[in-house]
């Protein structure tokens, strides 16, 4: 599975397909977490943890302070939540992909859920943030999105992306990141509606 950040927070898994960028939607640039708290002299990184699967209209509710409990349980320090966007940020010595199995494997069992778990450095994130191509649309952050792939695809069917583009819109992918600003507002873009498919 490829795997895709954007401008709100509820994700969303694309499976192995050839235009497969999973979508996420995350404030982009009003995200609310100061990441210099998380700047310590000490062996651990910061991760930014983000969930596939829970808290979305509605269903698989987990509630922040059982998925606190749930990483503290597992070592996992500095544990700081959103809202109930069943998202985190912390901190551990763990290699990303064992620890993002970890996680999700403790909140199966304890939960009965299966979410899956996407991690992110802290250097991967703010240089996501940093290389935004559309600047111009940061004073209207509901409609400027970015999208973070687990892997970075080999042959990304762009034009078929340029096809579903409405008037104004933009979308850039760099690497693993995928950026859309959809002036109109996401939720009437087909692109953003196909873009996983």
């Amino acid at each position: 599975n490829s795997f895709f950040l954007c401008a709100f927070v509820s994700f969303i898994f694309a499976t192995s397909r050839p235009l497969s960028f999973p979508i996420c939607d995350f404030q982009l640039f009003h995200y609310p977490w100061n990441f210099t708290h998380f700047h310590y002299t000490n062996p651990m990184k910061t991760y930014i943890a983000l969930f596939r699967g829970i808290n979305v209209g509605g269903k698989n509710i987990l509630k922040m302070k059982d998925l606190v409990h749930l990483l503290e349980e597992l070592g996992i320090t500095r544990v700081k939540t959103y809202i109930q966007s069943g998202n985190a940020v912390f901190q551990s010595n763990e290699a990303p992909a064992h620890l993002s199995k970890k996680i999700g494997k403790a909140i199966q069992q304890n939960h009965g859920l299966t979410p899956q778990v996407l991690l992110l450095t802290q250097s991967e994130f703010e240089d996501a943030l940093h290389n935004n191509p559309f600047p111009q649309a940061e004073s209207q952050p509901k409609n400027l999105h970015l999208g973070f792939l687990v892997y970075e695809p080999e042959s990304p069917q762009l034009n078929e992306l340029e096809q579903l583009k409405a008037s104004g819109e933009e979308f850039v992918l760099k690497g693993k990141f995928f950026y859309l600003h959809a002036p109109n507002g996401i939720g009437r873009s087909k692109l953003a509606e196909m873009i996983e498919k």
